[in-house]
């Protein structure tokens, strides 16, 4: 495995969380209109989780002899998010948009990121469950 490929698929991943944590911060401000504590409460962890792993994917970056992505200044966000069922849908999205992101991560690197990338699959596929998700085969894992 090449090292630009490894850094490649870290840079791709670090990009993946800076729309997440995008993502997130804003769903979380349409959140905190509604009465759903628990939804209130789920968006918040799932930012910070985003959040640090995102800074570990800068500091793996760098390590790796990269210069961390930066974030872009704004994402698109669907519409309307208004109503709970909305807005767990985007965030459902966006987690599976992560463990996808992650297994390709995951197929790209060798080592401690790889063993690093494998448990941020796990934990994102699991942290679905919070937004509606359902269990299902790990990409490229169906049976």
């Amino acid at each position: 495995m090449s090292t630009t490929s490894s850094v490649d698929a870290l840079q791709r991943t670090l990009a993946a969380e800076h729309a997440a944590i995008f993502v997130f911060g804003a769903l979380g401000g349409r959140a905190s209109e509604l009465s759903d504590a628990p939804l209130r409460s789920a968006l918040s962890a799932a930012y910070d989780v985003h959040l640090e792993r995102r800074n570990q994917l800068r500091t793996m970056v760098t390590t790796a002899g990269g210069h961390p992505v930066a974030a872009e200044p704004a994402y698109r966000l669907p519409r309307p998010l208004t109503n709970a069922d909305q807005i767990k849908a985007e965030a459902l999205r966006i987690e599976r948009a992560c463990v996808t992101t992650y297994a390709a991560l995951v197929a790209a690197s060798a080592g401690p990121d790889r063993l690093w990338a494998v448990v941020a699959l796990a934990a994102t596929a699991v942290g679905e469950r919070a937004f509606g998700g359902r269990p299902e085969p790990l990409p490229g894992l169906d049976a």
